[in-house]
């Protein structure tokens, strides 16, 4: 049986692929992907699609669940003076993602922390943050996510998240917890929501 890519330790095989040449937002990426994290083989549409249309702050910005990295480092290049942390509960998804911080060329804005949603950052405030969250670890997880980014994030900080399943019910979450949340982006299946935090 294989891991799911929420498992904080993948007991599958660590062997390297590299994913090249990827076009986002003008720029090109490369990314060293393995067994055991989420969508290990190419770069999800729904991740594609968010890295495209995500508002980047110049201040702070989440990247949680980060993955490979791909939101995150695609941040961090495009806007070089914002500061980015990217977190994960999979300790291969933060290896694989410290090596394709090297790889893409942007140590000097990124960090790169291992644990379980707002664990690793519940003393510090963000202006974004940006998730394709784990849909498949219930919905309940995905409310725990959208009620935690409240704590985090600052007066004007925006969640925004790429979801394709369970749409409504996130939709409904996101504006119980923050009063408002729009689709700012529709195609092939996926929605980018986003919701803005009022509350300082």
């Amino acid at each position: 049986m294989s891991d799911h890519y929420y498992t904080s330790l993948p007991l599958s095989s660590e062997k390297l692929f590299k994913i090249e040449n990827v076009l986002i937002r003008g720029d090109f990426y490369s990314f060293y992907t393995a067994p055991g994290v989420f969508s290990s083989k190419k770069i999800d549409k729904g991740t594609l699609l968010l890295a495209e249309y995500m508002a980047v702050p110049k201040g702070h910005l989440l990247d949680l669940g980060c993955g490979i990295g791909v939101l995150g480092i695609v941040a961090a290049k495009s806007s070089p003076k914002t500061q980015v942390i990217l977190t994960d509960v999979n300790v291969r998804a933060t290896w694989l993602t410290r090596k394709n911080v090297e790889l893409n060329g942007v140590k000097q804005n990124v960090r790169v922390r291992t644990g379980n949603l707002y664990e690793p950052v519940k003393k510090e405030k963000f202006d974004a943050i940006v998730s394709n969250p784990p849909v498949s670890a219930g919905l309940k997880v995905i409310e725990e996510l959208v009620e935690g980014s409240k704590t985090v994030l600052t007066k004007g900080g925006k969640l925004q998240l790429v979801v394709r399943k369970g749409v409504k019910a996130i939709m409904k979450s996101m504006e119980k917890t923050f009063g408002n949340v729009e689709i700012v982006k529709k195609k092939g299946g996926y929605n980018i929501l986003k919701n803005v935090n009022k509350d300082a």
